[in-house]
């Protein structure tokens, strides 16, 4: 087995000193040579033709799901595999790729030779793929007030909570226009997640005050998913519109982007072959 590169990220949820050295260790143990370590975003990630001259066939990265997803898509046409390790809060691209193992036992399953190559299905958008998965509406505008949690600024903290619940109760609805499903009126978020028979399209909603805050609360602990939704199915395609003909607000894989007022979604293959080492559902 060729050497291996390792993507890290210090700001990602599992990246401490202790568990980075440790996976290091892991690697030793299973006879893998770990010949150089990525610093993500002190140090720039790789590109195919950087890996090609190292003579490295795998990359691993170990990391949340934005960073792996900057990974990825970086090495589109590549000829080598990413091993996908579970270091941030949500790790949704690691649990579809390994179930719920954690990144030593990843290794061990990788090192042993019991990893296929695979290009898992992603969404496609104009601004990127997703590949754990994708939020629109008003309701991502809570991404800035975690943000502020994150680095304890409680002024920003403030200050991004109120204009948040302001957008999440007040903004425009994000709509389902093609085809026309769910809610006439909108919805404040919708999550759309890939698998392997097309995207799952959840829709949140809340029916008051009160309920919008709960929501939003539930977003900052990435838990929202336990609110009130309604289960839309599956599609391979799907248009959205701001009823308002405003931008629609992204989180792709968990990083922010600005849409247009109208977006449309589209199941696509990974272009990239990727590790995987159990079921993930």
């Amino acid at each position: 087995m060729g050497p291996l590169w390792l993507v890290v990220n210090s700001a990602s949820g599992s990246n401490t000193p202790a568990a980075i050295d440790a996976l290091e260790d892991c690697c030793n143990d299973h006879g893998l040579t770990l010949a150089r370590r990525i610093d993500f975003p002190d140090d720039p990630l790789p590109n195919a033709t950087t890996l090609d001259e190292a003579g490295v066939e795998t990359l691993a990265v170990y990391a949340g799901d934005g960073t792996i997803n900057a990974a990825v898509t970086a090495l589109y046409g590549w000829g080598g595999t990413i091993l996908v390790l579970p270091g941030g809060t949500m790790n949704l691209l690691a649990q579809r790729l390994h179930g719920d193992a954690d990144a030593q036992d990843i290794l061990s399953r990788f090192g042993s030779g019991a990893a296929r190559r695979v290009r898992p299905e992603v969404i496609r958008t104009a601004h990127g793929d997703a590949l754990a998965g994708l939020l629109a509406g008003p309701g991502t505008s809570w991404y800035a007030v975690r943000e502020a949690m994150r680095e304890a600024d409680i002024a920003a903290m403030a200050d991004s909570a109120g204009e948040a619940f302001a957008e999440t109760t007040n903004g425009a609805m994000l709509r389902c226009r093609d085809p026309q499903i769910g809610r006439s009126e909108g919805y404040p978020l919708i999550e759309l997640t890939p698998g392997p028979w097309g995207m799952q399209i959840d829709a949140y909603y809340a029916e008051n005050a009160g309920e919008f805050l709960q929501q939003g609360w539930a977003l900052l602990r990435r838990q929202f998913r336990d609110g009130p939704h309604d289960r839309l199915g599956l599609l391979d395609r799907i248009a959205v519109a701001n009823s308002a003909g405003e931008p629609v607000g992204l989180l792709i894989d968990g990083e922010p982007a600005q849409g247009r007022a109208q977006e449309e979604f589209v199941m696509a293959a990974c272009e990239v072959d990727l590790l995987a080492t159990g079921h993930g559902g």
